[in-house]
C-alpha cells in the first residue's frame, strides 16, 4: 500500500497510453477515473492547458471551465489587480483551491462591494508549472474542509526530474494596446536517483487598454470637440484660465491615454517562481516541500477629477487669499492607484506507510500575501497647499499557518472492493493586518470644516480676524454664503484615504478541525462514499457538515452518479476588519462612499449586525457515458446558501438637515468619530443578508475522429434570492445578482493535426443577459447572446521547436454598449467616459492577436 499522491503518480505513469484520466480530487484515499467519479471533475492535462492562448491562469479556466467566470473591474481599487472570479455562480472564496491538494492560502484583497469576495490569487500560479488542474464541480466542505460550497479546484504541479520547456509569447489587441510579453519555463533536476526538483518561472509584462471616449456628462465635459465643452465646471476658480486649462487636460491622466479617464485593463508586470520537489528516504517513506515567490506591480486610474466636483473647490487661505488645486493640476487630475503585490508559500510534508499498511501525510504550510498601495497626482484636499500629490495609503497582509495529519486505510469487509477509511485533522492561524499609511494620506487639514481661521461670526459679518484680511486686500465677504470662506473639502489622500491608526490592526483567529471518510464499491455496478467534517473556529465556534455520493453503473460504459451535502463558510478575518472609503457609482454618479466593519462603531451605529457563517445544501445528479468515440457527463445541480455574505447597498449621506435618514447616517458617522464625515456621500458594510437558491447543469462530451478532436461544454446556471432582501439590497442590486450574468455558457472546440501543422478553432458562446441601470430596477438594459472565435495554427520546426500564431476573438466582437435610450436621453450603469458596461463578464477588450515560440528539451 502507499500514499494517495505515490498512487496517483504511478497511476500516471504506467497508464499514459490510457485516454481514461486519473484524478486525486473527489474521493479521498484511492485515486478514481473521471468517469468512475461519483462527483463531476474536470481533469485538464498540461497539453489542454498549453492549447489556450492565455498565460494568466485565471483566463485559461474561463477558457476551460464554462461555470468558471471571471471579470475584469477597471477603477475598482484592489479589484482592478486581482480580479474576481466565480465558479458555478458562487464567488472564488465559495471554491476551495488547492496546490497538489493543500490548501492555497487567500489573497489578502477584500473585494469592496458585492460579495466581498476574499479568495486566493490565483494568477500567482504560474501555468508553466503546472501538470494538469482538477476542477471539481460539487459541494466538498466535508472533504475538504470550509470554503468549498461551490466546488475545488486543485492545481497538481510539475515533477519532472529532467527536461524543462520554455516559451516566450507576445501578441496586442486589434486597437493597437494592450501589448503583452510573457517568458515562461520549467527545468528538472534529479535529486540522485530517490527525487526531483522541479523549477517554473515567468516573466510578464502588460500594457494598459482604454475603451473610452472623453469625458463628457451632463453634470461636466472637458471634451474639446463638443459643443458641450465646460458645461458644469466652475470656471471662476482660482488659478483657472480656459488656455492653461486645456494645456492641462492632457497632463490630467498620467497613464499615457488620450482622455482623463481610461476605461481598461491596468500596467502590469510581473515575476513568478514556483518549485516543486520529493524525496523517497525508502520504498515506504517519502519527504516532499512545494512553494512560490510572486511580485507583481499594477497601476491604472481611478475617476477624473475637475473643477467645482467638489474636490477642487476654492478655498480661503490664512491671509484670506483664495486657492484651488487647479494651481497644482491646471486640466484637473485623474488619482493614479498602484499596486505591489507580494506572494510566498512553503509547503513541507512527510508521507508514506506505517507497517500495518496504514498511509500518512504529516503535512505544515505558510502562506502570505501582501498588498503595498501607492496613490500619487492626488492631493489631500484638507491640506490646502501644502498637500503633497504622492501618498502611500497603507497595507494589507493575509498570513496563514497550518498543520495537517492526514491518514488511509483499507479493510477488507466482504464488499466488491475494500473499505476505504480516510481519516484526518488540522490546524491553522489565520491573521489579516491592515498597516497605517502615512501621516498624510489621512491627516485632518485645516480645510476639513468651514471658516477654519474664524474668519466669519455667525451673524454673517466678519470677525476681528476677517476684517485683518480684509484690510490685506482679500476678497472675503461672510454675508455671501457662497464664498470660499464656507467650503470644506475631503480628509485623506483623495481616492483613497490612507488607513488611519484608528482603522489599521491586525485580525487574527484560529481553527481545528477533523473529518472521517469513508469509501467503497459495495458491489461491482455500486459504489458509495460518505464524509462528516467538523470545524472549531475561534470567532464563529463550532459546525458538522457532511456528505454522501454515489456511482451505479447502468452498463459498462454508462454511469448514474450524485451527490448530497452540507458546506459552512465563516467569514474570514479580513471581511470582518476590512475598511475602505473611495468613490463608487450608487446610481451612476461619482460618489464618496465608505465601507466599514460591521462590528466597529461606525459600523454599530450604522445598525450593522454582528457576522455570522454561511451554511449551505448541495444537491447533485447526473451521468457519465463512454459511446464508441463519444465520452458524455450530464450533471444537474442546486446550491442552497443561507445567510450569504453580501454588501449592503450603498445608503445615502447627507449633511443637510431637510434629507431625513441622510442626515441621520451623518450624524451616526459623526458620532462615530469618522474623519471627514461631511465629505461622505454613501456608506456601507457587511452583513449576512439573504439566502440563495442556485440551479444549473453542466455538459462535457469529447469525440475523436481519426485525427480530430473535437470538445464541447455547456453550463446553465441561474440565481435567485430566497428571502427579504430588501433590508440590505436595493431593487438594483437584487436585479443584478440575479440577472446579471449569462445563464448559459458554453465552449466548442475542434482541434486537427496535419503531420507538422495543427490548427486549433474554438467558440466561446455566452446566452443573453440584463442590467439595472436605475437604483429602482425601472431601467433595465438587455444584452444579446454572442459567440467569440479563437483560432491557433502551430507548427513543429523540429521535434523541440514549435511555433504557434494565433487570435483570440479574432472577429473583434463586442458585446453591446452601456446604455438604454428612454425618451430620447442615455441612460448608462456607469460614467465618465466609458463606452462598455466596466462590470460586465463578458469580455469588451476587443480582438487580440498574439505569437508564442515553444521549446522542450
Amino acid at each position: 500500500m502507499m500514499s494517495p499522491s505515490i498512487y496517483a503518480q504511478d497511476a500516471e505513469q504506467t497508464n499514459q497510453a490510457d485516454l481514461e484520466k486519473i484524478i486525486v480530487t473527489g474521493s479521498r484515499g484511492v485515486p478514481r477515473s473521471v468517469a468512475d467519479s461519483p462527483v463531476p471533475v474536470d481533469a485538464f492535462s498540461e497539453d489542454d492547458l498549453v492549447s489556450v492562448s492565455f498565460t494568466d491562469t485565471n483566463d485559461i479556466l474561463k477558457t476551460l471551465v464554462p461555470s468558471y467566470s471571471l471579470s475584469r473591474q477597471p477603477i475598482s481599487d484592489g479589484g482592478s489587480f486581482i480580479r474576481p472570479a466565480s465558479l458555478r455562480g458562487m464567488p472564488t472564496d465559495k471554491t476551495l483551491v488547492l496546490i497538489n491538494s493543500k490548501r492555497r492560502h487567500r489573497s489578502s484583497l477584500v473585494q469592496i462591494g458585492g460579495s466581498g469576495t476574499q479568495g486566493a490569487d490565483i494568477a500567482t500560479i504560474p501555468s508553466s508549472a503546472l501538470k494538469g488542474v482538477e476542477v471539481l464541480r460539487d459541494g466538498a466542505a466535508a472533504q475538504y474542509g470550509s470554503d468549498a460550497i461551490a466546488g475545488v479546484i486543485n492545481f497538481q504541479l510539475k515533477d519532472n526530474d529532467e527536461g524543462g520547456s520554455l516559451s516566450v509569447d507576445m501578441g496586442q489587441y486589434y486597437e493597437g494596446d494592450g501589448e503583452q510579453y510573457t517568458v515562461t519555463g520549467n527545468i528538472g533536476f534529479a535529486l540522485g536517483d530517490k527525487g526531483f526538483f522541479s523549477l517554473s518561472g515567468e516573466i510578464s509584462d502588460t500594457s494598459s487598454t482604454s475603451r473610452s471616449e472623453q469625458y463628457c456628462e451632463g453634470w461636466a465635459c472637458v471634451d474639446v470637440n463638443s459643443e458641450d465643452f465646460l458645461t458644469g465646471l466652475t470656471t471662476s476658480l482660482s488659478g483657472y484660465s480656459e488656455e492653461t486649462f486645456i494645456a492641462g487636460l492632457a497632463d490630467a491622466n498620467l497613464g499615457g491615454e488620450s482622455v482623463v479617464q481610461p476605461w481598461g485593463q491596468p500596467n502590469s508586470s510581473a515575476v513568478r517562481l514556483f518549485f516543486n520537489s520529493g524525496y523517497d528516504v525508502s520504498d515506504t517513506m517519502r519527504l516532499y516541500a512545494f512553494g512560490n515567490y510572486s511580485a507583481s506591480e499594477s497601476d491604472g486610474s481611478f475617476y477624473y477629477r475637475y473643477p467645482g466636483n467638489g474636490t477642487i473647490e476654492d478655498i480661503r487661505l490664512e491671509d484670506g487669499s483664495l486657492y484651488s488645486p487647479l494651481e497644482k493640476f491646471p486640466g484637473g487630475f485623474t488619482p493614479r492607484f498602484t499596486g505591489e503585490i507580494t506572494d510566498l508559500s512553503i509547503v513541507g510534508g512527510l508521507e508514506g506507510e506505517f507497517a500495518n499498511e496504514m498511509t500518512y501525510d504529516f503535512s505544515a504550510r505558510f502562506g502570505s500575501n501582501k498588498i503595498e498601495y501607492t496613490l500619487e497626482n492626488t492631493i489631500n484636499p484638507s491640506m490646502g497647499p501644502d498637500s503633497p500629490t504622492k501618498f502611500h495609503p497603507g497595507d494589507l497582509i493575509n498570513e496563514e499557518l497550518q498543520l495537517s495529519a492526514d491518514f488511509t486505510q483499507f479493510f477488507d469487509v466482504g464488499f466488491s472492493t475494500e473499505l476505504v477509511l480516510a481519516f484526518g485533522l488540522t490546524y491553522m492561524e489565520e491573521t489579516y493586518e491592515l498597516v497605517e499609511g502615512d501621516p498624510d494620506s489621512y491627516s485632518v487639514g485645516p480645510y476639513s470644516s468651514p471658516d477654519p481661521y474664524g474668519f466669519c461670526n455667525s451673524d454673517g459679518t466678519a470677525s476681528t480676524a476677517g476684517l485683518a484680511v480684509i484690510l490685506t486686500g482679500s476678497s472675503l465677504d461672510c454675508s455671501d454664503s457662497s464664498d470660499a470662506v464656507y467650503t470644506a473639502v475631503g480628509v485623506g489622500s483623495n481616492g483613497f484615504p490612507g488607513y488611519s491608526d484608528i482603522y489599521s490592526g491586525t485580525y487574527e483567529r484560529d481553527m481545528a478541525g477533523l473529518y472521517v471518510d469513508l469509501s467503497t464499491d459495495v458491489t461491482d455496478a455500486l459504489f458509495l462514499q460518505g464524509a462528516l467534517r467538523y470545524e472549531d473556529y475561534s470567532d464563529f465556534g463550532s459546525e458538522l457538515v457532511g456528505k454522501v455520493a454515489f456511482k451505479y453503473s447502468l452498463t459498462d460504459d454508462l454511469n448514474l452518479r450524485g451527490s448530497v451535502g452540507t458546506g459552512f463558510r465563516a467569514p474570514t478575518p479580513g471581511q470582518q476588519g476590512t475598511t475602505n472609503v473611495s468613490t463608487r457609482l450608487p446610481d451612476g454618479l461619482p460618489v464618496a462612499t465608505g465601507l466599514f466593519p460591521a462590528l466597529s462603531d461606525v459600523g454599530q451605529a450604522l445598525g450593522a449586525e454582528a457576522l455570522k457563517p454561511e451554511t449551505s445544501l448541495n444537491f447533485s445528479l447526473g451521468m457519465a457515458g463512454t459511446f464508441d468515440a463519444l465520452s458524455l457527463t450530464v450533471d444537474f445541480y442546486r446550491i442552497d446558501l443561507s445567510d450569504r455574505f453580501y454588501a449592503v447597498s450603498t445608503i445615502d449621506v447627507s449633511t443637510n438637515p431637510d434629507d431625513g435618514d441622510a442626515y441621520d447616517k451623518y450624524l451616526a458617522l459623526v458620532a462615530a468619530g469618522v474623519d471627514g464625515a461631511n465629505t461622505i456621500g454613501g456608506v456601507n458594510y457587511f452583513q449576512n443578508a439573504f439566502d440563495t437558491v442556485t440551479n444549473g447543469m453542466d455538459i462535457v462530451a469529447t469525440y475523436t475522429l481519426d485525427d480530430t478532436v473535437l470538445t464541447g461544454s455547456l453550463n446553465y446556471n441561474s440565481t435567485e434570492i430566497d428571502s427579504d432582501a430588501s433590508l440590505y439590497l436595493n431593487k438594483e442590486d437584487e436585479f443584478d445578482l440575479e440577472n446579471s450574468l449569462p445563464e448559459w455558457r458554453g465552449v466548442l472546440s475542434a482541434k486537427h493535426s496535419f503531420d507538422m501543422l495543427s490548427i486549433l478553432i474554438r467558440g466561446n458562446f455566452y446566452g443573453a443577459y440584463e442590467n439595472a441601470i436605475s437604483s429602482d430596477a425601472t431601467v433595465v438594459q438587455e444584452y444579446d447572446a454572442g459567440v467569440m472565435f479563437d483560432v491557433e495554427m502551430t507548427y513543429q520546426l523540429s521535434e523541440s521547436l514549435s511555433l504557434a500564431a494565433g487570435a483570440r476573438n479574432i472577429f473583434d466582437t463586442y458585446p453591446d454598449k452601456d446604455g438604454v435610450m428612454i425618451d430620447g436621453s442615455l441612460n448608462r450603469d456607469d460614467c465618465c467616459g466609458v463606452v462598455y458596461w466596466s462590470g460586465n463578464d463578458v469580455d469588451w477588450q476587443g480582438g487580440y492577436y498574439y505569437a508564442r515560440l515553444n521549446y522542450v528539451f
